[in-house]
């Protein structure tokens, strides 16, 4: 280990890496050297004389996590430290203590298609109406209640409304399916965690004594049960070190709160704060920018982004007049910084929903420019992969009846749904799992001779695999997919599993990789990691692509060149947000557009359209607020050369001609979308006469006339 590296911090990092006993918060704003004082904090602590086995650093990411053992493995400090996501730990922790944490050791994590499908069952087991009570609309408020530690017993007890009333008997038969498949959703993980944690004192001590030093990185995207988990694990030392910066918390949607770390001097009233202020990634015109939007929020804590870099180009805000213009306005920037020698790994554009990628990825065809859509839990959910995973589910979890029902007859093998539904029967009058049922085959009388014949050789398959599960993983997926007959299936259809062949390679390359970096290979593992894959573990920085992400995912990165698209009121800050009634949304859409002009080195485009198409409608848009807090000057269609996307007409407003097209402000009028709303304003310019009106859902809307559809009340 290299003594020498703490002079080769700043002032303030120096302090954060060198405290060692005690609460300590380190308030880090954007490219201020966070990463490297956490695992210069590792190496000091190492230094100090505490035992590597003793220090647990948590992470959101399992990109973050890798990168911060590899920076510490830099430093001689790796060896020994737990280094992982929350939900990793959770994993380890609940598998070490499985029986009191009333679980089997090898229970399936449930990703959230597997969610979606056991939520969907048990709304239809309660005899409720999946059109009336939609899953994912379910399956969000279970996962809420998880979050704040609310189990379904307490929340069934106290249930006295009649949606209430229904999301616990949907929540209950949900978690007695996740029961009988020994399976755990991501927020099982966190809830049995806290609950262990808390509840038994003999693990509590026992994890205390092993983790002496916690330290808890991107600690303002915390949700309850997180903060918890992190109280429960350092009530008895008090060494928790907390980075992160309440500026940069984006994850209220799912549960992330924000009072966690602005209250932390509260829960620990002898902490150690300590800000990080400069900024080595941005150009202070950027810094500028991103300081002046941020102090419109009131929920944070006051610091300032302190530049070290020298003065950039400026920030670059632009109209096009719809988003095809746009689309091909930022192609044509970008061919313009290729030609300037920048690289296309250093190039990214991002959108506040993946639906907006469309016309980008439809220009970037059109100029050949290669990209890289940051979307990566796609992969996983391709069929095909689907259907491997599902085979190597059972051989860890042969309980896991979803995966079982998914594969019992895929590849074809004459197993119908008939005989399936027997075999269910069968299952449930003995009280057994369908597996365990699949092996006793012999003695379902309902099943004929051959039948039973088939269902012998699946459950022999089984075995087979099962004996193959020593050593590295990845030749076992190669024997799943050869034996199983997914192969031969594949290469059957042709032309058409060509694709997916590949895919399935690309699989068994992935599980190669993990090979390579597991110090011990283990397919329970294996599965584990996949679960808690999420989109920013796909982005690849040395692609040699644009990259085309979400806001939300370009947290923890950074470029050379950042274009940010579609920042209009309804898209950023998004439609659902509402500026009057709910300020704490407000200032996350401000957050987070925080987030994604930091992550700009040296160039920042931004831009809005005067018009977008939004559910097949071509409507009228408004520049979002945002920009003019800013405080920046317009650029209207700099991008484009030959301005032939533009229209740059300005139009005075005409209460006068809203009258004469029979839609006066003031004007109550009905939208098939968005509902009752008023007519505030309007803009007369013929065909593409616009009509702005506030709806009684607080959003609103400036439409074109001749698409609006608007109706008289």
């Amino acid at each position: 280990m290299d003594s020498s590296t703490p002079q080769q911090l700043t002032p303030s990092q120096k302090q954060a890496v060198c405290h060692i006993e005690g609460p300590l918060l380190v308030l880090a704003g954007p490219g201020s050297g966070k990463t490297r004082v956490i695992t210069h904090r590792i190496a000091a602590l190492i230094d100090a004389g505490v035992r590597p086995y003793n220090i647990c650093a948590i992470t959101f990411t399992n990109k973050a996590a890798e990168e911060m053992r590899q920076r510490a493995f830099a430093l001689g400090a790796s060896a020994g430290a737990h280094i992982s996501t929350f939900h990793s730990l959770c994993v380890r922790i609940i598998r070490r203590y499985a029986d009191k944490a009333g679980v089997k050791s090898g229970f399936s994590i449930y990703d959230q298609a597997d969610q979606r499908r056991s939520i969907k069952q048990a709304i239809k087991d309660c005899r409720f109406d999946t059109t009336q009570f939609q899953p994912a609309r379910m399956l969000d408020a279970v996962s809420a209640l998880k979050n704040r530690l609310i189990d379904a017993e307490p929340f069934n007890d106290g249930a006295d409304d009649f949606f209430s009333k229904v999301l616990a008997q949907v929540y209950l038969r949900y978690q007695q399916l996740l029961a009988e498949r020994n399976a755990l959703d991501f927020d099982d993980l966190l809830m049995k965690t806290a609950f262990l944690l808390e509840g038994c004192a003999d693990v509590n001590a026992d994890l205390a004594g092993r983790f002496r030093f916690v330290l808890i990185d991107e600690y303002q995207d915390t949700n309850h049960a997180q903060y918890r988990i992190a109280k429960a694990l350092v009530a008895r030392h008090k060494n928790i070190c907390a980075t992160g910066d309440p500026d940069q918390s984006i994850y209220r949607w799912r549960g992330a709160d924000i009072h966690n770390i602005i209250d932390f001097e509260s829960d620990w009233p002898d902490a150690t704060v300590i800000k990080l202020e400069e900024n080595f990634r941005s150009t202070p015109n950027i810094l500028a920018a991103a300081d002046k939007l941020i102090a419109n929020n009131r929920k944070r804590k006051l610091k300032r982004l302190v530049p070290t870099r020298p003065p950039g180009p400026d920030i670059v805000i632009s109209a096009s007049d719809n988003e095809t213009a746009e689309a091909r306005s930022i192609a044509r920037q970008i061919e313009k910084l290729t030609d300037q020698g920048a690289a296309l790994n250093d190039i990214a554009v991002f959108y506040r929903v993946n639906s907006m990628s469309r016309t980008l990825e439809e220009a970037f065809i059109r100029a050949k420019i290669p990209y890289q859509v940051v979307r990566g839990v796609e992969f996983y959910n391709r069929k095909e992969i689907r259907d491997v995973l599902a085979y190597l589910k059972i051989i860890v979890n042969p309980e896991d009846e979803a995966a079982l029902l998914r594969i019992i007859n895929t590849p074809a093998r004459g197993l119908g749904k008939v005989t399936i539904d027997r075999v269910i029967v069968y299952a449930r009058a003995n009280r057994i799992s369908i597996f365990e049922a699949i092996k006793k085959a012999q003695h379902i009388a309902t099943l004929s001779t051959s039948v039973r014949g088939r269902l012998a050789a699946f459950a022999d398959l089984f075995e087979r695999f099962a004996k193959a599960n020593v050593g590295p993983v990845a030749p076992l997926v190669k024997t799943v997919f050869e034996h199983s007959g997914l192969s031969d299936s594949l290469l059957a259809a042709g032309a058409e599993g060509k694709e997916a062949l590949e895919n399935v390679d690309e699989l068994i390359s992935a599980a190669a990789d993990y090979d390579r970096r597991a110090d011990e290979s283990s397919l329970t593992d294996y599965l584990q990691e996949i679960s808690l894959f999420s989109d920013i573990d796909s982005y690849d920085p040395v692609a040699g692509r644009v990259a085309l992400m979400t806001l939300h995912a370009a947290k923890g990165l950074e470029f050379d060149n950042v274009f940010i698209v579609g920042v209009e009121e309804g898209l950023l800050p998004h439609e659902r947000t509402n500026s009057h009634d709910d300020l704490d949304e407000l200032e996350e859409e401000r957050r987070l557009f925080f987030v994604g002009i930091t992550r700009a080195k040296t160039n920042l485009h931004i831009s809005y359209t005067q018009y977008r198409t939004i559910r097949g409608q071509l409507l009228r848009t408004i520049p979002s607020q945002f920009l003019f807090e800013l405080g920046c000057r317009f650029q209207e269609d700099s991008f484009d050369d030959d301005r032939e996307d533009s229209d740059d007409r300005e139009y005075e407003d005409s209460a006068e001609s809203a009258s004469a097209a029979g839609f006066a402000v003031g004007q109550l009028v009905r939208h098939r979308s968005f509902g009752l709303g008023r007519v505030t304003d309007f803009v007369d310019v013929g065909e593409n006469s616009t009509v702005t009106v506030k709806f009684n859902t607080g959003q609103t809307k400036s439409l074109m006339l001749k698409y609006a559809n608007l109706e008289k009340v």
